[in-house]
């Protein structure tokens, strides 16, 4: 489907890789401090709807300056919540944590929103708790929130992007991420990895049901919906206490690796990553969406996680995107030369976040610090990252608000699977049925028999697919779906 064209740049790109190894301080300085404004025109400058403002920048360069570089590296450190306790975060003062697919409060299945908002004003109360670490900056809780609240049981259920795709209604996209934002809050969470923009061009992959078309324009304009219903709209109502963070993912090329293999290369020519695999992130970046997700591909042989080129010269650059790039699951562990435990050529290629599960963040914090102060990563890349952190943290009103469990819409439990909500998913349901040719199928003969067949004929977790609960949603019973 793609052709295996010479990478535009190439010479450039070449250089950039040698200087984002960071097999000398000479060479990782220059790779954040010369090489600049080489990406290729073809990338927008992107006329972002959410501006600088001056009062934040200076809040933040106060903050900055009082930091000491382990609470720097702190700030850029997500664990997940299977791997840390209350006693990590007050020591190491994470920036944020997450919850991967089938990952609960108490590693239980059935926790309820309530013990959701207790896991998240526990892990606030430590993280500005100054005793150990001397930082009182408060962390913020990511989760995997892609067709709904899809970890919470009873939470409303929406269709999965393909579905919604086939709607073609960017109007119904946006609230169904309105209702998605009000049902994580009600949880105490602050941040939802979501919109996946990937633009599927190869069937076999595993994860097409997670992106809405093979259409970039579609794509791009439910970018632009969902995270104006997901974070508002700057100048009304940007970050209001009825929205949350919105991440446009996974920073490119995911939907178009050759023949469908997940996390495998993408060869396209640049033209079209950015024609094809890259609108997504102009309609969602320009919308004001606040953080990119790195993506775990490659493109023409690099991964992306340790792509300086596309990470820092065209995101970041070139596009303007002044938000914080996050990275995958353990992504920068498969960067040439790193590992999960030691990764310096991700944050030197514009990595400003590892999402680090297991117990990998452990030595990885241990080594970055360490790489820091030999010189392998300057200060200045983790000045940019922690900026770009604290920049989006003021923006989302963290050092002012309430703690979780005190904010507007927490603990309001009958936002969970409220009515309103689930009106809008059937509604997205009956949109997301599309018959393409009726050979005397529609309407059913009223008096006829049918027989529905297999064991997904009375599965509400089969209906509802991955990212339910589970992972993969798999081992669910009806019973694990009040409401459905």
């Amino acid at each position: 489907m793609f052709i295996n064209m010479p990478r535009a740049l190439l010479g450039t790109l070449i250089a950039l890789n040698l200087v984002a190894c960071g097999t000398a301080n000479e060479s990782a300085q220059e790779a954040v401090t010369t090489v600049s404004n080489v990406a290729n025109p073809i990338w927008p400058q992107l006329d972002i709807e959410v501006k600088k403002d001056a009062a934040i920048e200076a809040q933040v360069a106060k903050m900055l300056s009082t930091m000491t570089l382990e609470q720097k590296i702190g700030q850029m450190i997500q664990p997940e919540i299977r791997d840390i306790t209350l006693e990590d975060m007050r020591q190491y003062g994470f920036g944020s944590f997450l919850n991967g697919g089938g990952a609960y409060p108490d590693n239980n299945k059935q926790a309820t929103p309530q013990d959701w908002i207790d896991l998240a004003e526990s892990m606030y109360q430590a993280s500005i708790d100054d005793s150990l670490d001397g930082s009182t900056i408060p962390t913020i809780w990511g989760t995997d929130a892609v067709h709904g609240h899809n970890n919470v049981v009873g939470a409303t259920l929406f269709p999965h992007n393909i579905g919604l795709g086939a709607a073609n209604d960017p109007d119904l996209i946006e609230r169904v991420a309105q209702a998605t934002a009000k049902e994580v809050l009600a949880t105490g969470i602050d941040w939802i990895f979501a919109p996946t923009v990937a633009v599927v061009r190869n069937d076999r992959w595993g994860r097409t049901y997670e992106g809405y078309s093979e259409d970039p324009e579609i794509v791009k304009a439910y970018s632009t919906a969902i995270v104006h219903g997901l974070q508002g709209t700057a100048g009304e109502n940007f970050l209001a206490e009825d929205k949350v963070l919105s991440t446009v993912k996974h920073f490119v090329g995911d939907g178009g690796t050759l023949d469908g293999v997940d996390q495998g290369d993408n060869i396209s020519s640049e033209e079209d990553l950015y024609n094809i695999h890259a609108q997504g992130y102009v309609g969602g970046l320009a919308a004001g969406a606040q953080s990119a997700m790195a993506s775990f591909n490659r493109w023409q042989g690099d991964k992306i996680h340790g792509s300086e080129y596309l990470l820092n010269q065209v995101l970041k650059n070139r596009m303007g995107f002044d938000g914080f790039v996050v990275g995958d699951w353990n992504g920068h562990g498969q960067v040439a030369g790193c590992t999960n435990e030691s990764c310096p050529q991700a944050i030197n290629a514009g990595l400003d976040i590892f999402m680090a599960p297991t117990q990998s963040w452990r030595p990885l914090f241990a080594n970055t610090v360490a790489q820091v102060k030999n010189g392998t990563i300057p200060m200045s890349r983790i000045d940019d990252a922690v900026t770009r952190i604290l920049r989006v943290k003021a923006r989302a009103g963290i050092f002012d608000r309430p703690s979780p469990e005190k904010r507007a819409y927490s603990g309001k439990m009958e936002l969970i699977g409220h009515p309103d909500h689930r009106a809008v998913a059937r509604e997205a349901v009956r949109k997301s049925l599309v018959l393409l040719k009726n050979n005397n199928i529609l309407p059913l003969n009223p008096t006829a028999n049918i027989l529905v067949a297999g064991d997904a004929a009375d599965s509400i977790g089969k209906q509802s697919g991955g990212w339910t609960i589970t992972w993969q949603g798999t081992n669910n019973t009806n019973a694990d779906f009040p409401g459905g």
